[in-house]
């Protein structure tokens, strides 16, 4: 997070908390990265908000640039400015759709965190980031070069967050159930198959330094587990990520970053491996 250069902030004039430009002030009072303000409308005139609010910024010593635009929508939008300004991460307040609505149609900060190639920070709460618990959620049962890569930029932008909130990092990571189906006897019992995870934990504390204490090794669903933990510690901000699995695009992300986003009470960091974001930026480039 400390390389991020430029931030691509979403602005709803129509939400005057404006959480989003909140946390983008935070992080870039801390890496010095560039912002620029994103208003996606086809219709209304913004240019004199953009203008005053840039001014605003700039005197509080901010590097500024605005726009507003409208593709198709409001995901598109998002991802072209991304794309065009070079942006290193995406923030946007999160806004949940009513459970009818997202029944019939994917909801459209899904298809954001499915096709924007950087990471994109959905901000659901006014919690202050300063002194709390950051959880990154990880998969340690999946040790492929693949997970492995994506564990580490997931630990390591926990950390930053942690370092830029004087916060302390935690680390989920969820194991099966029991399944007396299992060939290998392992499965089949509860105290050995935590007892299996704690032992392939052990590398992974030593090589990303998480003391017992911070380390969170629970059984059952991700999607379940993720949110409790985050709940009970209090979490200012969930750090998640996502590997390529089978779909129109190849690279959608999981359900359980899509089931996770609605059930969190915290802010959320999506983050991707380098060839999911590659791929998206063909995709993005296809257009």
């Amino acid at each position: 997070m400390q390389a991020i250069r430029s931030i691509l902030v979403v602005l709803e004039p129509d939400r005057p908390e404006g959480l989003a430009l909140k946390r983008a002030k935070l992080i870039a009072g801390v890496t010095q990265s560039h912002l620029h303000l994103l208003i996606c409308d086809r219709k209304g005139d913004h240019a004199d908000y953009l203008s005053d609010l840039a001014d605003s910024l700039k005197a509080e010593g901010y590097s500024i640039t605005t726009q507003q635009s409208w593709l198709d929508n409001q995901h598109q939008t998002i991802i072209a400015a991304q794309q065009a300004e070079g942006c290193g991460l995406v923030i946007k307040q999160h806004v949940p759709d009513n459970p009818l609505k997202k029944a019939l149609l994917t909801p459209d900060d899904w298809k954001l965190l499915r096709y924007c190639p950087g990471p994109v920070l959905m901000v659901k709460t006014d919690r202050p980031w300063t002194g709390g618990n950051i959880l990154a959620a990880v998969d340690v049962g999946n040790s492929d070069g693949e997970h492995r890569t994506l564990h580490a930029t997931i630990v390591s932008h926990g950390y930053d967050i942690a370092s830029l909130a004087h916060g302390t990092l935690h680390v989920i990571s969820a194991h099966p159930s029991p399944m007396l189906s299992a060939a290998d006897p392992t499965f089949q019992l509860k105290e050995t198959i935590e007892a299996r995870y704690r032992e392939e934990c052990r590398a992974f504390q030593a090589e990303y330094d998480v003391s017992d204490e911070r380390l969170h090794i629970e059984e059952g669903p991700a999607d379940v587990l993720i949110p409790h933990v985050a709940h009970k510690l209090e979490a200012a901000v969930t750090v998640i990520g996502t590997v390529a699995r089978s779909g129109i695009s190849g690279a959608l992300i999981g359900n359980t970053a899509e089931v996770v986003l609605d059930a969190l009470e915290s802010d959320v960091l999506v983050l991707k491996p380098e060839a999911i974001i590659a791929h998206l930026e063909e995709l993005v480039a296809q257009r």
